[in-house]
């Protein structure tokens, strides 16, 4: 007990639950790297739990099973890459898809692990399957919608599909991303500007 009569930090339950917060975060954080290096179906529990420094079923208490905890690394993946570059808003679609390519060049192994399980999950057995199916549905709705009322406001072209525009959007940041992780002398970033330069925007785009 500390002097004012409350529990010494680290050791009440307080102190405990911290304690537990953090290595839940270190369990997730070496998940990463061995998941964005080997998949999920090749990332072992083993290997990560030996990384933290707590047996396999020290990591199950914090994690039901590598299915739970593979989906925490997914989240938290999202969680950067939003608070990185911000969600699509009107009229904002192709400043911040050119946001998330910039982030992602910054970080090697959220972009190795997307990379690694989009490819996975085409198997309908794996556990991402569904949810990758499924993703790339709504955010290639989404784009469509955002994409007409660029063409609406002038700051879209309006000679191309929106519906096939907004997959295309997609295919070219996973295509340029999968270059960069085999070779990092590729510049995702001007790769991308010129996609959107040369397919997406007007020729004279109206200025603010």
């Amino acid at each position: 007990m500390g002097t004012d009569g409350q529990p010494t930090a680290g050791r009440g339950p307080r102190g405990s639950y911290v304690t537990g917060q953090a290595r839940r975060q270190a369990i997730v954080d070496e998940a990463l790297v061995v998941f964005s290096r080997t998949g999920f179906h090749g990332g072992s529990l083993r290997e990560i739990a030996k990384r933290v420094g707590v047996t396999p079923a020290g990591l199950l208490h914090h994690f039901a099973d590598k299915e739970e905890l593979f989906a925490e690394v997914l989240h938290q993946r999202d969680e950067k890459v939003r608070a990185a570059a911000g969600d699509p808003a009107e009229h904002t679609l192709l400043e911040q898809a050119k946001r998330v390519v910039a982030h992602n060049q910054t970080s090697r192994g959220l972009t190795s692990l997307y990379a690694i399980v989009s490819a996975e999950a085409t198997d309908p057995e794996h556990p991402s399957h569904a949810e990758f199916a499924a993703r790339y549905r709504a955010r290639a709705d989404e784009a469509v919608e955002i994409l007409r009322r660029g063409q609406e406001a002038g700051e879209v072209r309006d000679d191309i599909d929106p519906a096939l525009a907004a997959r295309l959007i997609s295919a070219v940041m996973d295509g340029i991303q999968l270059q960069w992780l085999l070779d990092e002398s590729v510049d995702m970033v001007p790769l991308f500007d010129e996609f959107v330069r040369r397919y997406l925007y007007p020729a004279d785009p109206p200025r603010p």
